[in-house]
């Protein structure tokens, strides 16, 4: 039996690329990692962005200007940062970062769930973003790195001209209200234990590890004599 693990993200989110990693290595510790059945669910940290700019602007300035702080005491939380995903084997370029609209991504992302490579476009689109500076909305860098996971180039075409899972999009956030999440990273595993932020390896393995030792086997429930029933291509007349 296969235990779900959902993961409320966003493609603009650092703390989500930096949870990713951490759960990964708890993952490497889970004795049950095979058995693992993982989804990406759509969370839009700003649904309103407007597309990528074509300049990077000065990201120090604009995390000031968000935050209400000096631009100083922006770039040490920057550095912060990036020295924190520095010692997850993640190397941040907020020099280069481009933020903007994520709602296509994210239909890409349910595309790829269909094809079994959600995984690798999750981590290709963090590491675009948040490494190569990649503009998160624009349709054509968004095309190259979905291929580039293996999806088919007509589909994705068809995707991103036009709404093909939009619904599912908001779907994935109307759930994510209807838990209460407010913040990404936001962890979801077997559908009873959450998990909030970019949480340590161990815990999110402790966390793991209880879900799995508080499944329930099934419960067979008979009457008295047998019931007709059928068994491989046998069935009782």
């Amino acid at each position: 039996m296969s235990m779900k693990v959902e993961i409320w993200s966003d493609v603009v989110c650092p703390w989500c690329y930096v949870g990713k990693r951490r759960f990964e290595r708890a993952l490497t510790r889970f004795e049950h990692r095979d058995e693992i059945e993982l989804v990406w669910r759509s969370f839009e940290l700003d649904p309103n962005a407007a597309p990528s700019a074509t300049e990077q602007g000065n990201h120090a300035e604009r995390i000031a200007a968000k935050y209400g702080v000096s631009v100083a005491e922006a770039q040490t939380m920057t550095d912060r940062l990036t020295a924190t995903a520095a010692d997850e084997g993640l190397d941040f370029r907020f020099d280069l970062a481009r933020p903007g609209n994520t709602f296509d991504a994210h239909r890409l992302l349910h595309l790829a769930l269909e094809h079994g490579v959600q995984d690798e476009l999750k981590e290709r689109l963090d590491r675009a973003t948040f490494t190569e500076g990649l503009a998160t909305s624009d349709h054509s860098a968004l095309r190259v790195l979905a291929i580039e996971v293996g999806l088919d180039a007509a589909e994705v075409d068809a995707v991103l001209e036009g709404d093909r899972y939009s619904d599912a999009v908001r779907a994935d956030e109307q759930q994510a209200r209807s838990y209460g999440i407010s913040g990404v990273p936001f962890f979801v595993i077997d559908e009873k234990y959450g998990v909030s932020g970019a949480q340590s390896a161990d815990i999110v393995l402790q966390t793991l590890e209880q879900a799995w030792s508080e499944r329930a086997p099934l419960t067979l429930v008979t009457t008295s004599g047998a019931a007709p029933n059928c068994e491989g291509d046998s069935c009782a007349i």
